[in-house]
């Protein structure tokens, strides 16, 4: 049986520094994140103000925060304590990274804690910070939620149903959906409605349970305000109330929560028959094989978890928590209403995390491009839905090879390129 090492926030462990010379160093936090001046002073002076003995906070482009981290790991030691970065950046260091199995994280979702399990059975990171996307509802609509519905565990059946009552109840379509050029549509259909419908970006891209997905948003649309093609940001329509119910990023429904707190509500994401599939930004914190003081590294680690830091870490960067935690009276209306709609999401019985694309490269834009076509074709253009799948999967495949990428969460992970079926 494997026995877990607990680490503890004890003097011991967070007073002791690795020796450099004849003057003790503080431990070296290297990450992806917080790279802009006044976020990376931020994370200096408030969010590691309380680890004894202090830190030092470091924040690095991808390649040059890679390469010192592969200089170390060769060298077989060197001066990162703890490393910080997104999912993708942390998923190529996964065995030279430490197991953080005996770390007390029982307050970050079993959905996330597994992202950071990296397909090992170890703990190789831990989530630290998270954006999303939510729902956000006028309170006006709130009184047409189906009977028995809870707004925090609505299913898309639900959804359509609201929508459907809201427009019959007001005169008009009230869903609002960002399909206008610079809206995030394609993200909705990688991260929320495919997976929920298949457990699948990519691999299950043109599955029954695919054509199923279409046919549920085609209804949704039915209900849906006309000029969603123009929108992009959903905060507007929001405020104009030419729409009351509204999917989008965090950072774009912000203004309607700040200039009219009292009269919107943010929720989670609807569930399908596989979960309720949500697209974090998930950043975590890990530790490498090379880390000059394993207990130090270790209580850095826990820091980063305590509530007081999470919420530090907020305020310097505007990453929500990854535990559910009471947020402070000054925080923004938007910060407020947002992150216990986050924390429900994330920390769901069924949440089903779906991440951002990884391994494309350059063609990045390529991809969410077969997604936004796949759209315009059965939602705008009204094509059939079969045909579309199976047209555009084979898009998707090419460039799949093309690109070498293996697959990433919800997908099983593959050898070489992510297979489309």
């Amino acid at each position: 049986m494997k026995t877990l090492v607990k680490w503890r926030l004890t003097a011991a462990a967070v007073t002791v520094s690795m020796i450099t010379g004849p003057a003790l160093a503080e431990p070296l936090f290297w990450s992806t994140q917080a790279k802009p001046i006044e976020e990376s002073q931020k994370m200096r002076d408030e969010v590691m103000a309380g680890f004894p003995g202090g830190v030092d906070y470091q924040p690095s482009d991808e390649g040059p925060w890679l390469t010192r981290m592969q200089a170390e790991l060769q060298a077989g030691s060197g001066r990162i304590a703890v490393l910080g970065g997104l999912h993708g950046d942390l998923s190529s260091l996964g065995g030279d990274l430490v197991d953080l199995s005996g770390i007390d994280a029982e307050a970050v979702g079993p959905a996330m804690m597994e992202l950071g399990a990296l397909g090992s059975g170890e703990q190789k990171y831990i989530p630290w910070m998270q954006a999303t996307y939510l729902m956000v509802a006028n309170r006006k609509a709130l009184e047409f939620l189906p009977e028995g519905a809870d707004i925090n565990a609505l299913s898309y059946d639900q959804l359509i149903d609201w929508a459907r009552a809201t427009a019959e109840a007001t005169g008009g379509p009230k869903f609002g959906f960002p399909a206008g050029p610079q809206g995030l549509k394609h993200r909705f259909f990688q991260g929320f409605l495919l997976p929920a419908y298949t457990k699948s970006t990519v691999t299950n891209f043109r599955s029954d349970e695919a054509v199923v997905a279409w046919e549920t948003f085609r209804e949704l649309w039915q209900y849906t305000n006309p000029a969603a093609t123009n929108y992009s940001f959903m905060q507007e329509q929001l405020v104009t109330e030419e729409v009351w119910i509204a999917f989008d990023h965090v950072a774009r429904i912000a203004d309607a929560f700040n200039q009219r707190p009292d009269d919107f509500v943010a929720f989670p994401a609807p569930a399908g028959p596989m979960g309720r599939a949500f697209m974090p930004v998930v950043a975590g914190i890990a530790v490498p094989r090379t880390a000059p003081n394993m207990d130090e590294s270790m209580a850095l680690v826990a820091h980063m978890l305590k509530p007081e830091t999470q919420i530090a870490t907020l305020r310097a960067t505007n990453f929500f928590p990854v535990i559910a935690t009471d947020l402070p009276e000054d925080m923004p209306a938007s910060v407020k209403a947002s992150g216990p709609a986050i924390a429900a999401m994330t920390g769901a019985a069924d949440a089903l995390p779906a991440l951002l694309p990884m391994g494309l490269g350059d063609k990045g834009g390529q991809f969410n491009q077969v997604y936004t076509d796949t759209f315009e074709r059965i939602i705008l253009a009204g094509q059939d839905i079969r045909t579309v799948l199976d047209s555009q999967a084979e898009v998707l495949r090419a460039l799949m090879i093309e690109a070498n990428a293996p697959c990433w969460a919800p997908d099983a992970a593959s050898d070489g390129p992510c297979p489309v079926n």
